[in-house]
C-alpha cells in the first residue's frame, strides 16, 4: 500500500523550556504537515497521555503525526505511523504488529542498510544520514553529504529518501538538487530564535 509521504518532516525535542506539546502546537499553527513525535525520556503512560493530546492538535490542522520508536502504544493512541531508529529492528514484524494501514519509516547511515531495509518490503520511507554534524542524536557514523545523496540516484533506491541530521535552512535547495525526496529537521526549528518563522521558511524552500 503506497503511502502519502511529506517532503517536509519535523521532529519535535526534549527542550528544558518548551513541551513537545508546545512544539506541536508551534509547528502545526505554522503549516507543518508531518510531526514527527520523538521523546525517548517518558514512561509509557506519560507518552500515550502526551501523544494524545499532540494528536489532537494535529488533527485540528490535518498534520500528520508519526511517533518515534514506540510502536508497542501505536494502537493505543491516534497517530499515522512510526519511525523506527533502530538499525537491526525487525520491520516485517513491526509491520504485522502496527497493520498495512499505518505508516513505517526507518534510519539508514550507510547505503548497504539503506538497501536492506528497502528489501524487506515493509517499509515506506527511509530517514538516511546523518547530513552533518548534529547533536540532537549523537551517533558515530560517516557524514553523508551532498555527494552521498547523489550516490543514491545511480542505485536501485525506489522508497522515499528522507535526509537527516544537521540540517539548515540554506543547506536545503542543495540537497533537493541531489534528487533526494525530502528532509527532516529538528533542532533547526526548535532552537531557532523564532520556531514558526523557521518553519515556514523551511516550507517556502521546499514547496
Amino acid at each position: 500500500m503506497k503511502k502519502y509521504i511529506s517532503k517536509f518532516h519535523y521532529l519535535t525535542q526534549d527542550l528544558p523550556d518548551r513541551t513537545h506539546i508546545e512544539q506541536a502546537q508551534i509547528a502545526c499553527e505554522a503549516g507543518a504537515n508531518w510531526l514527527q513525535y520523538r521523546c525517548l525520556t517518558k514512561t509509557d503512560d506519560e507518552l500515550i497521555a502526551e501523544i494524545n493530546q499532540i494528536a489532537g492538535i494535529c488533527d485540528d490542522w490535518g498534520t500528520t503525526l508519526i511517533i518515534t520508536n514506540h510502536y508497542h502504544l501505536s494502537d493505543k493512541v491516534d497517530v499515522q505511523g512510526v519511525h523506527i531508529e533502530d538499525l537491526d529492528a525487525d520491520f516485517a514484524t513491526i509491520r504485522a504488529a502496527i497493520g498495512e494501514d499505518k505508516t513505517l519509516g526507518a534510519s539508514a547511515t550507510n547505503v548497504k542498510r539503506l538497501l536492506a531495509t528497502q528489501a524487506t518490503g515493509a517499509v515506506d520511507y527511509c530517514g538516511y544520514g546523518p547530513f552533518a554534524h548534529t547533536y540532537t542524536k549523537p551517533n558515530n557514523s560517516p557524514l553523508v553529504g551532498f555527494e552521498g545523496y547523489r550516490q543514491l540516484q545511480r542505485m536501485m533506491v525506489d522508497i522515499p529518501v528522507i535526509a537527516v541530521g544537521g540540517i539548515q535552512l540554506p543547506d536545503v535547495e542543495a540537497l533537493l538538487q541531489t534528487g533526494v525526496y525530502g528532509i527532516a529537521v529538528s533542532a533547526a526549528v526548535n532552537l531557532s530564535p523564532d520556531p514558526a518563522a523557521a518553519v515556514k521558511a523551511f516550507y517556502k524552500k521546499i514547496y
